[in-house]
């Protein structure tokens, strides 16, 4: 399915791109735009290759055929961000976090802005004396946070979620999904959003793309899937979220 292209002219475009490892395809002809300040939510089962779809689109896995880009340039030019599942994962663990927050600067040669650096600090409600700390003197909630800081500070226009919200409590998940949306709100960048949580896609993104063995096999407004998927597997999705009690039907 080729889902239309969006209208903004600056956006990620995903082109017919498949992946091999070895004999097995992990990604099959995957197409989808995506403009800037808009959310897609890529859901699916394990294994159907949400990760492999990131590592292709930051260019960490070479694809077979097809290409991606952003505003018809390389997407390496626009330095896309990544805020990983595990978010720990992301920082040297001998070195105070002002260090990893930092990364992301030096390598764009931008200095420091101690104004944003404050604001963000403030949105994302992180103390200011936890940056002179290591990763393992603090909570996974605010590590998450420190993850999503270091992702930002650069201010970049695409950013990449891996299941953000996963290693997070239900209390913390609710809080932080809603400082992202708050971020991206203010800051107008595109969001991929690679998740198991249909709650949170429908509640958060602008469309949801599902993911099955490598193929997006649906792809819709978020309201329009939660309303009425296309697909038998769709359906399946939805109605196992509505069991586990994480969509509400409308009355």
């Amino acid at each position: 399915m080729r889902p239309p292209k969006l209208a903004d002219p600056t956006m990620l475009s995903v082109d017919a791109i498949s992946v091999k490892r070895g004999q097995a395809t992990t990604l099959n002809n995957v197409s989808f735009t995506l403009g800037a300040g808009k959310t897609l939510a890529v859901v699916g089962e394990s294994g159907a290759g949400k990760s492999t779809l990131i590592a292709a689109i930051l260019g960490l896995v070479k694809c077979a055929s097809g290409h991606v880009a952003w505003a018809g340039s390389p997407v390496s030019q626009c330095r896309p961000t990544l805020v990983m599942q595990e978010p720990r994962s992301a920082f040297n663990p001998r070195l105070p976090l002002e260090h990893a927050i930092r990364e992301p600067l030096k390598a764009k040669k931008i200095a420091l802005d101690t104004a944003r650096l404050k604001s963000l600090c403030e949105r994302l409600d992180i103390a200011p004396d936890l940056l002179a700390r290591r990763p393992s003197e603090i909570s996974i909630g605010q590590a998450q946070r420190m993850g999503i800081l270091r992702a930002l500070i650069a201010a970049p226009p695409l950013v990449l979620f891996d299941e953000p919200l996963s290693a997070l409590d239900a209390v913390t998940q609710k809080r932080t999904a809603q400082m992202i949306a708050d971020l991206q709100s203010q800051q107008q960048f595109a969001a991929l959003i690679v998740t198991h949580d249909l709650g949170y896609a429908a509640a958060f993104a602008d469309h949801i793309a599902v993911l099955r063995a490598g193929q997006i096999e649906e792809y819709a407004p978020a309201e329009s899937f939660i309303e009425a998927p296309q697909t038998a597997y769709g359906h399946a999705l939805r109605d196992a979220a509505f069991a586990l009690g994480a969509l509400e039907r409308a009355a």
